[in-house]
């Protein structure tokens, strides 16, 4: 089974180096170098962030392209004789993952060419490996959804979207409390009004404590959601303690999360390969 995956990220990846798009990730990895680096010696905390936001940024459009490449035709006698489709997967996945980490390795070395800044520890630089994989491993995976090659029946709009969910209601928990609690207590007067008090007083009083306290509430259950990102941008611009250390781990428990969903989706969907 590994010799099969390796032999299919190896093909992937020569499939992608003797390719127009390739040539083109390359230069793009330049280019954000050249742009975002401009200074002789970046500080430590811009220079791990910027070399993090390229990785997301590149796993993500490497991810897209090498699924657009995987989904074709072409591939149909590869993906009829493996064993298992995962195994398929897994191989789109680790050969996004490995040029990802090529081409953002040589971010990071022209992120360098003017010298390196006193800041740039050697403690720094051991914080680096955990949050880039990690960063990257999760948006390699969120970009197989985003794909028409994992994509089943509206699966990515249902992910994104619980995601867009997500992020709108950290951001407006108090007008989401205040609109439910509305809710509650409507439902509440009704039921009083037709003698169903046993009913109506939990929902006046689940409504009163929406009000009062449900608007953080809910902010603090979705923060939550969300904390190893704000975990790993505090870390780096600050320090790492030891919860916020956990932050990658979270990530790619996440990460892992989304790929069993997404293995799911692509060994039970009806393959509609291009040509």
């Amino acid at each position: 089974m590994i010799q099969r995956i390796l032999g299919l990220t190896a093909y992937f990846l020569r499939n992608l180096y003797s390719s127009l798009s390739g040539a083109f990730h390359l230069l793009l990895a330049v280019f954000f170098a050249l742009l975002f680096f401009k200074d002789a010696k970046p500080d430590a905390d811009y220079y791990i962030i910027m070399v993090t936001v390229y990785g997301a940024l590149a796993g993500f459009l490497l991810t897209l392209t090498i699924t657009t490449r995987a989904n074709r035709a072409e591939n149909a006698n590869w993906i009829v004789r493996l064993p298992s489709r995962v195994e398929y997967l897994v191989a789109v996945f680790l050969a996004a993952l490995s040029i990802t980490v090529l081409l953002q390795l040589l971010v990071a070395g022209l992120g360098l060419r003017g010298g390196i800044n006193d800041d740039l520890t050697f403690a720094r630089v051991g914080e680096m490996p955990p949050i880039w994989l990690s960063v990257n491993i999760l948006i390699i995976v969120l970009a197989l959804h985003a794909s028409d090659l994992v994509t089943k029946g509206c699966s990515r709009v249902w992910i994104f979207g619980v995601l867009l969910l997500l992020l709108f209601g950290q951001s407006g928990s108090d007008n989401i409390a205040n609109w439910i609690s509305g809710r509650f207590n409507q439902l509440s007067f009704r039921l009083g009004q037709e003698g169903m008090s046993n009913l109506a007083d939990p929902l006046r009083q689940a409504g009163n404590w929406l009000a009062l306290q449900g608007g953080p509430s809910l902010k603090g259950a979705l923060g939550l959601i969300f904390w190893p990102f704000r975990a790993i941008v505090d870390g780096v611009t600050v320090s790492f303690d030891r919860t916020e250390a956990l932050a990658p781990a979270f990530l790619l428990l996440y990460a892992t999360i989304l790929f069993l969903l997404a293995a799911d989706f692509f060994a039970t969907k009806d393959l509609h390969l291009i040509e």
